[in-house]
């Protein structure tokens, strides 16, 4: 992993498991050397100025203007403090930025972090941060509305064309090393399968997880361990089935089974507005994971 894991993103906006995946993103860079930088977005108090055309006096207008400013700043420190402790006890260098590699070896010297504070639209400035950086890894979302409004999850997954992993609420002792790949045969899933590629060369275990509830239309699981192992990489197969008619559960079940540390999946086969109206796999990892996931489209 420490040939392809250069720069992890981590936007941090103040909710309650940004700890969690701060930490899970310095596990990650203290196991492949890479730089972590992190990424507070304030949000822009000019942006209500357009109430004024809404029935809103100019001067309530700006009094609304100077609050939003003293709640930004008040949660951009909040954020720093955080971000300075857990990367002290870690030990890890604070730098400006990505050091750059061994001219000779084109190696990063060791882990690293960083902080960075921008105003502007959170959707935009993560999604155009991900796109530069090798995955993001943002909190867990505590319930389903958070899920339907996290503006640094989908802004990853619908606009960087880059994985996202989504720590869990609790840090992790380890990650990667029992990798769990759930396997549907479609492109998402094939895109999560070239995410997670460097981590299961590394994994100390790797099962595949599929089901006739979860499959579509594309190659099958026995396909995909052919794949794997020309990569020298050797996979179990594990079946699994719906619980109550419930995919996602039946998945999370599996993967907890195996003792998983991390899953791999596709997001979104049917639209994210299909999913977040009617549920489906997705969501419910998104809701319900206790591990680390990975997940690309």
């Amino acid at each position: 992993m420490s040939d392809l894991l250069r720069k992890i993103l981590l936007p941090l906006n103040g909710t309650p498991n940004g700890e969690a995946a701060l930490a899970t993103a310095l596990i990650l860079a203290k196991r492949s050397g890479a730089h972590v930088a992190a990424l507070h977005v304030r949000s822009d108090s000019r942006e209500v100025a357009p109430l004024a055309g809404e029935g809103l006096s100019g001067a309530m207008v700006e009094e609304m203007m100077t609050a939003a400013e003293r709640e930004s700043a008040r949660r951009s420190l909040v954020v720093r403090e955080v971000f300075d402790r857990l990367v002290g006890a870690a030990g890890i260098e604070v730098r400006g930025g990505p050091p750059e590699p061994d001219p000779l070896t084109h190696l990063m010297s060791g882990p690293s972090a960083s902080f960075r504070s921008v105003t502007g639209r959170e959707h935009e400035v993560v999604a155009y941060a991900a796109r530069l950086s090798d995955l993001t890894v943002v909190p867990h979302a505590d319930s389903g509305e958070e899920v339907s409004s996290s503006e640094a999850l989908h802004a990853v997954l619908f606009d960087s064309g880059r994985p996202v992993v989504i720590a869990p609420k609790l840090t992790p002792k380890q990650v990667g090393r029992r990798l769990c790949i759930a396997w549907n045969g479609t492109g998402e899933s094939a895109s999560a399968i070239m995410s997670i590629l460097p981590w299961a060369k590394q994994a100390d275990e790797v099962q595949v997880l599929h089901s006739e509830d979860y499959q579509r239309r594309g190659p099958d699981a026995a396909a995909l361990l052919g794949y794997l192992s020309l990569h020298g990489i050797r996979a179990t197969l594990q079946s699994f089935r719906a619980i109550d008619k419930d995919v996602g559960a039946g998945l999370l079940a599996a993967a907890t089974k195996f003792g998983a540390d991390m899953l791999s999946m596709g997001a979104y086969s049917h639209s994210r507005l299909r999913q977040l109206i009617l549920g489906g796999v997705t969501r419910h990892v998104l809701e319900n994971a206790q591990v680390t996931v990975l997940m690309a489209r």
